[in-house]
């Protein structure tokens, strides 16, 4: 069966989706999804694995890092074969790629057979990145790509939720440990092999294919930082590298919040374990609402709006967190802290850096520089789940929360000196757009 027709390039207009575009949006999402599920569930698992397999705490963390340098080289390399082979075509490889290593995660016999296919797995997350984002950003609407991409970005938040869900169940069932964390591990393949099974029948990005038509070759990597190129490769990367810090490093800091709100169990690993996602699923509430904020503003208040906005409110949480890390008795600013970070981290920086990395480049770069952009990220997020326990054992958490707060506040002073206003613009008047824009196309500033 050949795949379906795409609409012309470039589409403008109007706002309401077709049912072929709303496919491809779901089946975009859904690879966020199972990135989200894999990034939670990992977590639940992690302490079942531990007591299987006898593992200290380096060993635990070079199987909690280990999906994330996958992602890494995933998102470089097949950001990069996108541009030059297609988006449909590895839109199928890389969510296939999951399937196989999920299962081969489940079936691990030791150590490091699980490190090795759960870098592979990482692999396959980090590709779906960029090959998603700019399959998303070609398809859309200009009118509403902001919109329905931050959309299909927030499935991460509810793949967290399900990991969430699921591992709370596994663990409520009964069964034994090896098999919980083999079945934990295992699941997000039933999922992806669906979407690989629905994935087959998408068309071609109109984009790229009509710039193979036209002749033209994909342009070397090195063009990402030529002069007029540069500032737009800085605009996608710093600040995604800066949220995932962010991000993954703070994640660190829930089992002490939850400690402290009495998230406790009887004592047995499976039951802390239990009582521990119970406690973090609840603060990922904040990171559900943040999404729903994004997607109502951002294309009214544009995406460097959203990001400057979600940048200095991480700011201020972390802020919160360190001071508040100081003394006794403070467990309400300690939460308080928490929630705005969730909140704000979702509302600005981790759905804009993932819309305006596939906006900003040209077609022949888009998925290139998209995926250096994710990589770079990723790159953040291993600083980040490294650096930070270093940070907090050396100085303490006030200490180390302080940096990071500094941290925060660099990426909003390098959004705000780099920033470029995409909403409302299609892919082509973007390309062509003078530096610096803040306000969407249309926003006379008023209101």
């Amino acid at each position: 069966m050949e795949p379906l027709q795409p609409p012309a390039a470039q589409p403008t207009g109007p706002a309401r989706l077709s049912r072929l575009q709303k496919k491809v949006w779901f089946l975009s999402g859904v690879g966020v999804f199972l990135d989200g599920f894999d990034l939670f569930i990992i977590g639940v698992a992690l302490p079942l694995i531990a007591d299987q397999f006898m593992l200290g705490g380096a060993e635990q963390g070079i199987v909690g890092a280990a999906a994330v340098l996958g992602a890494v080289l995933g998102a470089a390399a097949l950001g990069r074969m996108a541009d030059r082979f297609g988006r449909r075509r590895l839109f199928m490889v890389d969510l296939s790629l999951f399937v196989i290593f999920a299962v081969a995660s489940a079936l691990s016999w030791g150590l490091w057979s699980l490190v090795a296919f759960r870098f592979l797995l990482g692999f396959a997350v980090g590709a779906d990145y960029p090959i998603a984002s700019t399959y998303l950003a070609e398809f859309m609407p200009t009118r509403v790509r902001g919109r329905w991409t931050v959309g299909a970005f927030s499935f991460q938040a509810i793949g967290m939720l399900t990991g969430a869900s699921l591992g709370v169940a596994i663990l409520l069932s009964g069964v034994d440990q090896d098999l919980a964390w083999r079945l934990m591990l295992g699941a997000g393949a039933i999922p992806a092999l669906v979407i690989v099974w629905l994935r087959r029948h998408v068309p071609e990005s109109p984009e790229w294919q009509n710039h193979k038509d036209s002749g033209a070759r994909p342009a070397p990597v090195r063009a990402l930082f030529t002069p007029g190129v540069r500032r737009r490769t800085t605009l996608a990367v710093v600040p995604w590298f800066i949220m995932d810090i962010l991000l993954y490093g703070v994640g660190i800091f829930t089992p002490t919040v939850l400690a402290a709100l009495s998230f406790t169990g009887d004592g047995s690993i499976a039951s802390r374990d239990l009582a521990s996602t119970e406690g973090a699923a609840f603060l990922d509430i904040f990171l559900v609402v943040g999404f729903i904020i994004a997607i109502l503003l951002v294309e009214r208040w544009g995406r460097m709006r959203l990001q400057l906005l979600g940048f200095a409110g991480t700011t201020v949480g972390l802020a919160i967190l360190a001071t508040a890390s100081l003394g006794s008795g403070s467990m309400p600013f300690v939460f308080l802290g928490f929630a705005l970070f969730n909140l704000l981290v979702n509302v600005g920086p981790n759905s804009t850096t993932f819309l305006v990395a596939a906006e900003v480049f040209p077609t022949e770069l888009r998925a290139t520089g998209a995926g250096l952009a994710a990589s770079a990220a990723k790159m953040g997020a291993v600083v980040g789940i490294i650096l930070l326990p270093i940070l907090t054992e050396s100085i303490g958490i006030p200490a180390t929360m302080y940096i990071v707060s500094g941290v925060s506040l660099i990426g909003f002073v390098v959004t705000a000196i780099f920033r470029v206003e995409t909403a409302g613009r299609t892919l082509d008047e973007i390309n062509t757009m003078p530096y610096p824009v803040l306000r969407p196309h249309g926003d006379s500033g008023q209101g």
